[in-house]
């Protein structure tokens, strides 16, 4: 087994025992979010390391699980959907969650809210929709744009630069600047652009143009076009079963899963029960700021001040009543304007019909949407429906979290997403503090550095704070960022994941599916870490 030491026993220990209870393990994993799992499911494939995996909640699933207000209404940690750029992953959660019954298959139906208009996603490809007014802006913006690009020898110095070389300065004032604000919390020109990939749609001017003409929407765009959604638990019931498909002897959570201190020169760990962990190989999936703290390193804890990112507040309302038409399947929507303080909605109910309470269950209306008192405290029954609110927060953008459940609600209804008269049954607010790893224009400089230093120590920081790279964050990409690390640890296998994003997400909007993947692991057996680059190649 490549990298793994014969014996770590003779090394002087610098934590000392607390309960007398030592663990000697080849491989621990930190975590048990999708990254954590992926790399327990490999390591449980893979002949010959002894690992463990633990976590210090007690229901796996990290930024990927699934809350249950006392009502009965489902929210998961922010918009989750399950589309795939792996056909490994796909194996594995279809393992877990095995039947067609176990599924719900949606066409992605997704819209900006701008100016009382419902605008078709991606709003750059649907400028058709605007007013005229705004279409003309949009239009010469994206000409200039055009031309600008043709004469341009140097590539955009940050994301701001990236929006008006690529849809110009309507689009950019209108959507763009406004959007990405309120979704990251810092300005499009503190950010870089190296993130970008398949996420954001750089439109065609010429299909723009004509479908300002001919007053057509562009049609389905991106690799969540099509996705799946679990028909029970929320998104983090597919991390429930999967980690139930691993051994339990290979598990800790809980309090005797949370880490207290890291010991990195002497590869230790102290568990919250006082258990003792001797490891060969770590792959740890906390934030990477966090893991620096715990292994009380001073030089990468100052390295990693230079890693930036926002806090995320969830926010879910669970509604009496019928669906509304105004509501029909509408997935997740987009608010550019100030006229709310979320970026994001969810009908999170159109998601699962389990979602939520079922129609027989009697609940008491809690308020109307306009916070007026109900006429009668009386539980009766629905149907119900419900919304799930994204916030984001720093100290570029700072909110208030003893007003955050009010402000939301009217800003529900200055969006029409909510009337006035609505009987709200169930209110639910949580606070993320890593919500999104922010693509800075110092996040280079600073992974190309603490990364290597912790590999150099054995430790394989990975996952969507672990490694810190949002564009291979998603939960397919997560996923195996653990199951590379696995395979990087076991057979010196190269980590595409983490090296190559552009090539996982695919050229030019395109999805991509690996081979299959004990296939795509045999055949890359021979080619080593130390031969990919920490970040693609300019060329990539």
């Amino acid at each position: 087994m490549a990298g793994i030491g014969a014996d770590h026993k003779a090394h002087k220990r610098q934590i000392s025992k607390a309960n007398g209870q030592e663990i000697d393990i080849d491989v621990l994993v930190i975590g048990a979010g999708p990254t954590g799992l992926g790399a327990a499911k490999r390591l449980n494939q893979l002949d010959g390391p002894s690992w463990m995996i633990i976590d210090t909640t007690d229901i796996p699933g990290g930024l990927a699980s699934t809350d249950v207000t006392p009502e009965g209404f489902l929210y998961d940690v922010g918009g989750h959907v399950i589309f795939s750029h792996y056909q490994y992953f796909d194996d594995c959660i279809n393992e877990a969650l095995p039947n067609e019954s176990d599924w719900y298959t949606h066409q992605r139906i997704s819209y900006v809210r701008y100016k009382d208009l419902w605008v078709p996603y991606p709003f750059q490809n649907n400028i058709s929709m605007l007013p005229k007014e705004d279409q003309v802006k949009c239009l010469e913006g994206m000409i200039d744009a055009t031309v600008e690009a043709r004469v341009a020898n140097t590539k955009p110095k940050d994301f701001d630069e990236w929006i008006m070389r690529n849809v110009g300065e309507g689009i950019a004032d209108i959507f763009m600047r406004p959007y990405n604000f309120k979704v990251w919390a810092v300005p499009t020109t503190k950010m870089q652009c190296q993130w970008l990939g398949e996420r954001v749609a750089a439109p065609n001017l010429k299909l723009v143009t004509k479908n300002v003409v001919l007053n057509k929407t562009a049609g389905n765009w991106g690799p969540n076009a099509t996705f799946r959604f679990p028909a029970h638990g929320g998104t983090g019931n597919i991390w429930i079963k999967v980690a139930e498909t691993l051994p339990k002897k290979n598990t800790r959570f809980g309090d005797h899963g949370r880490v207290q201190l890291i010991d990195a020169e002497n590869k230790r760990v102290l568990l919250g029960d006082g258990t003792i962990v001797n490891y060969e190989k770590l792959i740890s999936t906390m934030a990477v700021d966090s893991l620096v703290e715990a292994m009380r390193n001073e030089e990468l804890t100052k390295l990693s001040k230079g890693l930036y990112y926002s806090t995320t507040h969830v926010i879910g309302v669970g509604i009496r009543g019928a669906r509304p038409e105004r509501i029909g399947d509408k997935c997740w929507l987009y608010f550019p304007e100030d006229n709310c303080p979320f970026y994001r909605a969810t009908i999170f109910s159109n998601y699962s019909p389990n979602n939520q309470p079922a129609a027989s269950k009697k609940l008491a209306t809690m308020q109307l949407a306009d916070g007026s008192k109900p006429e009668s405290d009386e539980e009766k029954e629905g149907p119900y429906w419900s919304i799930m609110l994204e916030v984001s927060e720093s100290s570029m953008k700072p909110v208030n979290g003893e007003t955050m459940v009010p402000d939301n609600i009217r800003g529900l209804i200055n969006t029409q997403l909510l009337q006035p008269e609505d009987e709200i049954v169930s209110v639910y607010h949580r606070r993320f503090d890593h919500g999104y790893p922010t693509p800075s224009l110092e996040r280079e400089g600073v992974l190309t550095q603490l990364l290597p230093k912790l590999q150099d120590m054995d430790i394989y920081s990975r996952g969507r704070f672990g490694s810190w790279r949002y564009e291979v964050g998603n939960q397919d990409h997560s996923f195996m960022l653990g199951v590379e690390a696995a395979d990087a640890i076991v057979n010196g296998a190269a980590e595409l994941t983490l090296n190559y994003p552009d090539f996982v997400n695919g050229r030019v909007n395109k999805e991509r599916r690996l081979v299959d993947g004990a296939q795509f692991f045999k055949s890359m057996k021979g080619v080593r870490n130390e031969e990919m680059p920490l970040r693609p190649k300019e060329s990539a």
